[in-house]
């Protein structure tokens, strides 16, 4: 029963599991369809105005946190980089790595972490949101993807970068305050809290960038560099 910002702050002594999922899903709980980018940015205006900014990430020293979002594949990996700081985004770059079609799969996987490793290089994030791996009826597509997102994974270790993993349902969630949103409402969601002028091509980057918004909404990032991935506390590093 949702009602306050008193209500939400004893939801957060008592454990709940995230700031993000948390501020935008109890607005429209209940609702019949999805609520219009209007509604959500009032919203979320009276949220951040509410509790002075609940969800921000934390100063890192007095910098922004930055994001790299990624949206795993093996033909397309879509990337998405975001500082994050008092509530406010700054969108670095965004885009797609992609790989040559009619090659070994192998040389797919080796294009892949050359070009991951030169972006991790270069942007240096804090941080890699990456979609968990959710299970399809096309065994051979999940397999394949499964063996790319590995490759990112490993990319991220290397480079010393702490790897976060959402859900489709957790991105939903974050960024457009729905659950059942559909993916044009995300990414048009994801282009107003970025100031886009138009929502990215291809749909792996737009989803890279949401994924990197979920992440500054969520509470996890306020425990940044505390709290592990279920993934890492299972000892997978």
């Amino acid at each position: 029963n949702i009602g306050r910002p008193s209500d939400i702050a004893d939801a957060l002594l008592c454990g709940a599991e995230g700031v993000g999922l948390f501020r935008t899903e109890f607005l429209f709980l209940g609702a019949e369809s999805a609520p219009t980018v209007a509604e959500q940015q009032e919203q979320y205006r009276t949220v951040f105005a509410a509790f002075g900014g609940l969800g921000a990430a934390p100063e890192m020293g007095g910098r922004a946190m930055r994001i790299l979002g990624i949206d795993p594949g093996y033909a397309i990996v879509g990337f998405g980089a975001l500082d994050y700081t008092r509530n406010t985004f700054t969108t670095l770059q965004y885009g797609a790595i992609t790989t040559k079609a009619h090659t070994t799969f192998e040389d797919r996987l080796s294009e892949i972490y050359d070009d991951m490793t030169q972006l991790l290089a270069a942007v240096k994030p804090d941080a890699m949101a990456i979609e968990t791996l959710f299970y399809t009826t096309n065994q051979k597509t999940v397999i394949a993807v499964a063996e790319a997102r590995g490759v990112l994974l490993l990319c991220a270790r290397q480079a010393g970068v702490p790897v976060f993993e959402y859900t489709p349902l957790q991105v939903k969630q974050s960024v457009s305050g729905y659950g059942k949103a559909t993916k044009k409402q995300v990414q048009e969601m994801t282009r107003t809290l970025l100031k886009l002028p138009a929502v990215p091509k291809p749909d792996d980057t737009a989803d890279a960038l949401a994924m990197a918004i979920c992440h500054a909404y969520s509470y996890r990032s306020k425990q940044y560099g505390v709290a592990l991935t279920k993934r890492q506390q299972m000892g997978y590093f």
